[in-house]
């Protein structure tokens, strides 16, 4: 933050927003404060864009939402310019006039300074649903988390310096979950309530809540583990075409020519398969769920192991559904809102956690750690939900809908609280590895 005076906001709602955007801009500021100018302006991979390019847009969007479009009047979705995604691909924002570490953080900090100022007497307009119930900040603070967790993307995939974290959090458990390896659930037919109608913090694409009628069907317990998917590899899961689909043979293919042959980020130690993971080279734990996968890879296990990947419906039904009481809950534990002490999110774990070791993060139909570790692909193309309405540009959510991304559910370790919520719509390119993601299998109609 910047040394000026930040005015003190008023109580109620001003303050928890207030709150929210200093919380979140202390962890971006954490996390990054390790980096040389070097590693914060160097594009380190075509996949991702130099961080401080992240940076700069975090500060372009606030300043957008928070000073310009905030009186009603939407002028545009995107500041144009430098910090535009849609004018600058990821592949081009290395050769980009990017600033200095120190210049990107003093924009951050003055914008911050203007938005805190302007919100110390902000009122929200009862008929205007970008303000009403501070839903323009929480969309802003939601923007910031999510390109953080891209940053710690962009963090894993560096050379350069080791990447050294100011503070990293221990994964603690009082117990842990046991359950049988490949262990499966089932779900029962039911009428589910998908999505949600909130608009305090909920995304566009996660509305209307509608009922979707699931049919009956197992999925697994917990995402599958390292030691599994070895069992695949060990089974010629990369020689053989069989357990592929076309396009994922096709994706193989390419593969086979890059010579990969495991999840990204493993290498062969001797006989022995190791990880990196944030610059710590580690054997690979075989209790850990699976991560950096496509969904070429999730898919191509499935069929191996005689399975397939849910659909998001089926998802969020094993996620939420209580059967018992014939209703959805906010999240797989009940009500409570996510934290580091119900599930692995957050960030400061810096990686994954054995499974089943947030004993608490268990969904009523008792699928375990569906909120956290690693985002889950789902066989479900990114689409709008009956009655999508635009809110409130089209360039978070609607130019992207088509069958060539597909949705990931559940958030990983990187993913902030705010995000980590059973509704929330993630969705990729099935090519993609550098994302925090893994899976789970199902099987049924």
């Amino acid at each position: 933050m910047s040394t000026s005076t930040i005015p003190a906001a008023p109580s109620g709602l001003s303050e928890r927003l207030q709150d929210l955007l200093t919380e979140m801009r202390a962890r971006t500021l954490m996390l990054v404060a390790p980096l040389s100018d070097d590693d914060a302006r160097t594009q380190h991979d075509p996949l991702l864009s130099p961080v401080v390019w992240d940076l700069g847009h975090i500060a372009g969007f606030e300043e957008l939402w928070l000073l310009r479009n905030l009186d009603g009047a939407v002028s545009f979705g995107e500041m144009p310019g430098v910090y535009n995604p849609f004018e600058h691909p990821r592949r081009e924002r290395g050769a980009l006039p990017l600033p200095s570490l120190g210049e990107a953080l003093a924009v951050l900090a003055d914008v911050r300074d203007r938005v805190l100022a302007r919100l110390a007497s902000f009122e929200p307009a009862p008929d205007d649903p970008l303000s009403r119930d501070g839903y323009v900040y929480r969309m802003v603070a939601q923007h910031e988390a999510q390109h953080v967790e891209t940053i710690l993307q962009a963090l894993q995939i560096k050379g350069g310096a080791p990447y050294s974290p100011v503070e990293r959090r221990p994964v603690s458990s009082p117990r842990k979950a046991m359950f049988a390896r490949g262990a499966m659930v089932r779900v029962p037919a039911c009428v589910v309530s998908i999505g949600t109608d909130d608009r305090t913090a909920a995304y566009d694409n996660e509305r209307p809540r509608h009922d979707v009628a699931v049919a009956s069907f197992d999925i697994d317990v917990a995402p599958v583990t390292n030691g599994e998917y070895l069992e695949f590899m060990k089974a010629g899961g990369y020689a053989r075409d069989e357990w592929w689909s076309d396009a994922g043979r096709a994706w193989l293919a390419e593969a086979r020519a890059a010579g990969i042959v495991a999840p990204k980020y493993w290498f062969l130690k001797g006989a022995d398969w190791w990880t990196r993971s944030m610059d710590r080279q580690l054997p690979v734990d075989l209790t850990h769920p699976v991560i950096h996968v496509c969904y070429y890879e999730a898919e191509a296990y499935a069929s191996w192991a005689g399975k397939r990947l849910p659909t998001e419906f089926e998802w969020e039904a094993a996620a939420t559904w209580d059967p018992a009481s014939g209703r959805a809950r906010a999240y797989p534990w009940g009500e409570q809102p996510p934290s580091s002490s119900l599930a692995n999110v957050d960030q400061l774990a810096f990686g994954t956690a054995p499974v089943g070791a947030y004993p608490r993060n268990v969904s009523p139909v008792g699928c375990y750690g569906m909120i956290g570790d690693v985002w889950e692909w789902t066989s479900s193309d990114f689409a709008p939900y009956p009655g999508y309405e635009t809110f409130p540009y089209r360039e978070y959510s609607q130019i992207f809908f088509g069958p060539e991304y597909k949705v990931l559910r559940g958030g990983s370790w990187a993913t902030r609280p705010l995000v980590a919520r059973t509704t929330f719509r993630n969705w990729d390119y099935p090519i993609r590895r550098q994302i925090f993601s893994g899976f789970r299998c199902a099987i049924g109609a």
